[in-house]
């Protein structure tokens, strides 16, 4: 490897200077032959007098070792702003031969000539792909990993051409990644990230090739921006499949792999949307005719049952039918259509992440990444600046240096490990801060909202639809959808410093560490409220005489008279919503409002002609994570789709219009607000896999203990197969007429305890010589030996909830065992297709090395048949 090994401080006047010469299209310095690789862009000291002390020193002394390498370099000074140098990189064909050598890229060999693979997938989505006359499609190749001293085996037509401005980029990022910038005793200082941080340079990044709007007047500039913004990024395109080769070839291999993957999970979640939205307005056209909805709003049963009140003191007893609009609701997502649906996506979601690892196998050989970790994974320059101690490498048994050691490891994982479980913690205790907030909303909404409701004649409309659950309900969410937001711009900071002082290996291992310390947190701070109403709300309450208290006063929350389903559906509508609506202000508003009030700071005359290099400055930087924060927001969202499916079938609809915005959204911004980006390798989208897949796995076990302790569909089972005849009732045939009644319990009212009596200020004028009331539980009644005790038909449902998720659990888990097995990871003619190729790359490089050995020795073999006098002696080759 090309290395820096001087002590010396360059001079900056070895950098060549030129003033602009005035081709805003260019991507060439003045010569117009040497191609801009990477610009770096610095405040000139000599004319700000906030430049720190020593940058001027380091920057020299960083140009000067660039230079050393091989890097040849020209500054311009700006012309919107005369304080802004912009040092130009280019990176030579000997120094990109050197350093592709280095990072292993493969290169072509020779023309592919095999036949590609076809499927009926590609000959239906074939037509909404754009035209080959507008992006013409790549060759292919075979490739092999670049060896400088085997340049001859390369199929090297034009040297400027050989290596794409994606490769060149990528290599002269490594370069400046790796460049000293200081030295003191022995020790010298690199890592160009550091140099950023500490603003001796203001910024640094490869160039776009054209505006993304107009056409630039280079002849062989091949416009690529302008195609992506046209045929992806515009919103024209937005029934266009995806070029996800070019978005490769502009952005790398990385950002095409989360388009690819966001396109897929799109296209799968059509399937999903189609079958949940079924099952909605299944729910919805039976409403009005389930047997028990039209119990409860019958006025001769539902009118006729006075419940319970729900807080002490101050909540009045309440007739059932005043639940009838709840009922109606709650009958649209607790229904039997949500059980097949909630069983259709646990077998959808292994069909998703099967499907995926076949296609994410295809675009690894198309993309020539199905031995990129094995060959290319470098070490990080973090991590290779603080390597002091040794150790012997188990594989090669050779000495190399590490930056700690095994105790020093341990403690820092040990720290992260600490750090990330009292983040967790302190979640925890933020959504216990919600649940007492609910606990005493609760009591103030029971004691002034019906008095508000019943007072004011313009909210009468509402009376039927606002109760004091649902207003809590509403309003903890919001209170939970800003505190998670919150707490998610804080332990963001915090999950990269530990990161960081973990210091891992390779930049996969740096981003597989922050994902998992991410997404364990996110998953507990988005999840954690909607687990709480799911599985903890309204399960342990006692009963009207005896009810359970938090903190000693505050009496546990009882669920909404429609069920815990509808607030849980209410909880998910309003995260999903909220997260939508403000991520996309994040994406689209924030970097659109910063580019367009840095460009009204730096506006300059309408004569001025603004180069390549300056265009670009004044749009937005990507930001160090990259994609990190879209794929944790897909995450997220798969998350909400699967694991709480049960309760909210449209979700998978909301996340398909969320999504197919979003990779609109998300093209129009790389392509149009942002700087581009450094072209990165990536094999398969990285740790997000193995998440995904534990999340598929646990959503089988969220999606069936919904079905059996959160909705009310158990214990309809149970009265109908056993409880609705002989001998607990006198009918004969399963029905569910009466269920309503036999799953309230009767509570004296003499048996309330003083300081829970409702108060007579607030007692119903209806109420009179009424001596009992009635609760959503099982138990015994007041004349029974055993009153307020659990009934029979308590225990029969609990057995039957238990067998169900036991039942449903192990066939739903047996499925994707038997679906996951049956479909491979890599089709068969893929593997074919590989060795096969493969094996001509070995034949092609083995036949072209005895070649150029034969026209090595052919002059020596001539000289030898000359020297030698027997005829009959043939040395020909």
């Amino acid at each position: 490897v090309v290395s820096y090994t001087g002590c010396i401080t360059f001079p900056s006047r070895l950098t060549e200077v030129a003033e602009f010469n005035g081709n805003p299209d260019s991507l060439f310095f003045n010569d117009g032959k040497r191609r801009i690789d990477f610009v770096l862009v610095y405040e000139d000291e000599s004319k700000s007098a906030s430049e720190k002390k020593g940058s001027q020193r380091r920057r020299e002394f960083f140009e000067g070792s660039l230079m050393n390498m091989g890097v040849e370099l020209e500054a311009t000074q700006s012309v919107m702003d005369e304080k802004l140098v912009y040092v130009k990189v280019h990176m030579p064909f000997e120094v990109l031969c050197t350093y592709a050598e280095v990072l292993h890229i493969k290169l072509p060999i020779q023309p592919n000539d095999l036949a590609p693979q076809s499927s009926a997938y590609n000959c239906f989505t074939h037509h909404f792909y754009p035209s080959e006359d507008v992006i013409a499609k790549e060759a292919d190749f075979f490739t092999a990993p670049f060896q400088k001293d085997q340049l001859k085996c390369f199929w090297v037509k034009d040297r400027e051409q050989f290596f794409t401005p994606a490769m060149r980029s990528r290599m002269a990022y490594y370069i400046l990644s790796r460049a000293p910038y200081d030295v003191k005793g022995n020790v010298k200082k690199f890592g160009f990230n550091k140099l950023l941080d500490g603003g001796v340079y203001k910024a640094a990044y490869p160039l776009h090739d054209c505006r993304f709007n107009v056409k630039s007047k280079e002849p062989d500039c091949p416009n690529e921006r302008f195609l992506l913004y046209n045929e992806w990024a515009h919103p024209k395109s937005f029934y266009k499949m995806q070029p996800l080769d070019l978005i490769r070839k502009y952005f790398g291999e990385k950002i095409g792999m989360y388009f690819a993957w966001l396109g897929f999970y799109t296209v799968m979640l059509t399937l999903a949307a189609a079958v949940g939205l079924g099952c909605f307005i299944y729910g919805y056209t039976t409403r009005e005719t389930s047997t028990w909805s039209k119990e409860v709003c019958d006025p001769r049963i539902g009118g006729e049952i006075v419940m319970c009140p729900q807080c002490d003191e101050i909540c009045p007893y309440w007739r059932l039918n005043t639940t009838c609009e709840s009922s109606k609701r709650l009958c649209i997502f607790d229904n039997y259509g949500t059980l097949v649906f909630a069983i259709f996506m646990s077998v959808w979601v292994t069909l998703f992440l099967e499907f995926w690892k076949r296609y994410q196998a295809e675009l690894e050989h198309d993309w020539d990444t199905v031995e990129f970790l094995q060959q290319e994974e470098q070490l990080r320059p973090e991590y290779e600046a603080k390597c002091i101690y040794e150790r012997v490498n188990p594989v090669t048994q050779e000495t190399e240096k590490v930056p700690y050691t095994a105790c020093g490891k341990c403690m820092r994982v040990s720290c992260g490990i600490g750090t990330v479980l009292f983040w967790v913690l302190l979640i925890i205790a933020s959504v216990v801060g919600v649940i007492v907030y609910r606990l005493a909303m609760f009591i103030t909404f029971s004691s002034k909202l019906r008095s508000e409701l019943n007072n004011r004649k313009e909210l009468e409309p509402f009376k039927e639809y606002v109760t004091p659950q649902m207003a809590t309900s509403i309003t903890a969410s919001i209170i939970s959808f800003i505190i998670i937001m919150i707490l998610n711009s804080v332990y963001e900071k915090v999950a990269i410093w530990i990161t960081d002082f973990e210091l891992p290996r390779t930049k996969t291992e740096y981003e597989n560490s922050l994902t998992l310390k991410m997404f364990l947190f996110q998953f507990v701070n988005y999840y954690s409220s909607c687990f709480y109403i799911a599985f903890f709300k309204g399960k342990v309450v006692g009963y009207p005489g005896q009810p359970v208290y938090w903190l000693g006063s505050l009496r546990n929350e009882e669920c909404d008279p429609g069920g815990c389903l509808t607030e849980l559906t209410t909880q998910l509508s309003i995260i999903m919503t909220g997260k939508a609506v403000w991520n996309n202000i994040q994406e689209v508003l924030l970097p659109w409002v910063k580019n367009l009030m840095f460009r009204h700071c730096t506006q300059v005359g309408s004569e001025k002609v603004i180069p390549r290099w300056e265009q670009d400055y004044r749009l937005q930087p990507i930001g160090k994570l990259g994609l990190f924060y879209e794929y944790l927001e897909m995450v997220i969202q798969f998350g909400f789709v699967t694991l709480f499916v049960a309760s909210f079938p449209l979700a998978p609809l909301l996340a398909l219009f969320n999504n197919l915005c979003e990779i609109r959204v998300d093209a129009w911004k790389i392509t149009t607000q942002f700087r581009r980006v450094v072209p990165e390798k990536a094999q398969d989208i990285g740790a997000w896999q193995p998440i995904l897949q534990g999340v598929a796995i646990l959503a089988v076990a969220t999606n069936a203990a919904i079905i059996a302790f959160t909705s009310d569909m158990i214990p309809r089972l149970v009265y109908y197969w056993a409880f609705s005849v002989s001998p607990y009732s006198d009918g004969s045939d399963h029905t569910m007429t009466g269920y309503i009644n036999s799953s309230l319990s009767v509570f004296n009212i003499a048996d309330f305890k003083k300081a829970i009596r409702p108060s007579e200020e607030i007692t119903p004028y209806w109420f009179n010589n009424i001596t009992t009331c009635r609760y959503r539980d099982f138990r015994h009644p007041p004349s029974h030996p055993n009153q307020y005790d659990f009934s029979i038909y308590h225990w029969h449902v609990i057995a039957a909830k238990l067998a169900f998720m036991i039942v449903v659990e192990h066939i739903v888990y047996f499925t994707k065992f038997m679906l996951s097995y049956m479909i491979p990871d890599v089709p068969e003619a893929l593997k074919e297709q590989i060795k096969r190729e493969r094996y001509l790359t070995q034949v092609i490089l083995h036949e072209t090395n005895i070649k150029h050995f034969k026209e090595l020795m052919k002059p020596i073999a001539d000289n030898l048949q000359n020297e030698i006098e027997e005829p009959e002696l043939d040395l020909t080759l």
